[in-house]
């Protein structure tokens, strides 16, 4: 029998040609042998994709499930305070619905980005192959995840974090779990690019007279509280201005000091001091508190702080998560400077969706990611 982790994988966006080496040398039915094809260059590679998983089908290394079910997915993981933590959601079917029809609600404005790879290989495929990552306002939800169910896998990935999938099939749960799932709007937290692929493939079903299960689209589902997300920062990265012009543009909008030299500890000290940090390609920092009198009419997040600070100027901006991985790069020369920022917090989360606001492009970013491979969606 496969173990989960032999053939589950990261998500495909944070794959380089390296991981997915190694993956498949793990065993060659790594999901990723599917997910992110590579063996022939163009769209013989999504033919490749489908013609893998009708094989695996057929030879039982996948297994639909014989009757309706929900998937519990349970992470256990330490956070960046060093926090053990355990969180549960649930993996099944989501109503997939135009822009502002209400249901499924977006919580932040997309970079562009392109989606004909992932359209490609939905249609090849016919499947969804990873999930949408929502939350749920329903209050109560966790507790109806919490009793185990059947046991199907589990696997570690390479940040330590347990990733535990059990299979729910007694009527009585299913149907509990739907109708609270069902009863509040589902906020897409991550995913935003996958759900609007599968609008897209859903109305190229409509057009075509097929049948209904292109109405959903597979998504993991959690509740919206403090206990069930951990949520990291996603720093940003400036292209084309130096420090000191940076720092020029932010003096009347914050206020400056020395922070010293810049070390990871700093994830911590943003919160702490209540403050962003940028980066010099030195390694030092400047602390930029803001100042209330010039955000009065600016959302509490410091994206869009930074929004404001710099509307109307063309400065190349790109977006990172790790201070490490911030520091590293200013260093190397690969961006002139950096601006670390606190994580995004459950209040303004649950705000954006019951003021049906967005936030600013990469406000945050929800850890650990979720495994692809243990839960696929056939479309058909």
């Amino acid at each position: 029998m496969l173990s989960l982790d032999d053939v589950a994988a990261p998500p495909y966006d944070v794959l380089s040609d390296a991981d997915v080496d190694a993956l498949l040398a793990r065993h060659p039915r790594n999901i990723v042998a599917i997910d992110v094809p590579r063996d022939v260059d163009g769209p013989d590679r999504y033919a490749l994709a489908a013609s893998r998983l009708a094989e695996w089908v057929q030879e039982g290394t996948l297994v639909r499930d014989a009757s309706p079910s929900f998937t519990l997915y349970r992470m256990k993981f330490t956070d960046e305070a060093g926090t053990t933590r355990e969180t549960v959601g649930v993996l099944g079917a989501l109503e997939v619905v135009d822009e502002g029809a209400g249901g499924v609600l977006p919580h932040e404005r997309t970079t562009p980005k392109a989606k004909s790879d992932r359209l490609d290989l939905t249609r090849a495929t016919d499947t969804n192959l990873s999930p949408v990552w929502g939350l749920s306002l329903t209050p109560g939800l966790t507790d109806l995840l919490r009793a185990p169910a059947e046991p199907v896998g589990a696997c570690h990935d390479e940040h330590g974090v347990l990733h535990t999938v059990e299979r729910v099939t007694d009527p009585e749960r299913v149907a509990a779990i739907s109708a609270a799932v069902g009863s509040n709007p589902v906020l897409i937290a991550d995913g935003h690019h996958r759900y609007a692929i599968s609008r897209t493939f859903r109305d190229e079903r409509r057009a075509a007279g097929g049948d209904d299960a292109a109405e959903l689209t597979l998504t993991y589902v959690a509740e919206l509280v403090e206990e069930q997300l951990s949520i990291d920062a996603i720093h940003r990265l400036y292209r084309g201005v130096s420090a000191d012009d940076l720092l020029a543009i932010f003096a009347p909008l914050f206020d400056l000091s020395e922070a010293g030299p810049v070390t990871a500890s700093f994830a911590g000290e943003v919160v702490e001091r209540g403050a962003l940090c940028l980066v010099r390609p030195n390694g030092t920092g400047v602390w930029l508190t803001p100042k209330p009198e010039a955000f009065v009419d600016v959302r509490a997040l410091d994206g869009a702080y930074l929004e404001h600070a710099l509307a109307d100027r063309d400065i190349d901006v790109t977006y990172q998560h790790g201070v490490q991985h911030v520091i590293d790069i200013v260093g190397a020369g690969g961006a002139s400077t950096g601006v670390l920022i606190r994580p995004t917090s459950i209040v303004e989360i649950r705000r954006t969706a019951d003021e049906r606001l967005l936030m600013p492009p990469k406000s945050t970013f929800f850890t650990p990611k979720l495994r692809t491979g243990p839960v696929l969606r056939p479309l058909h």
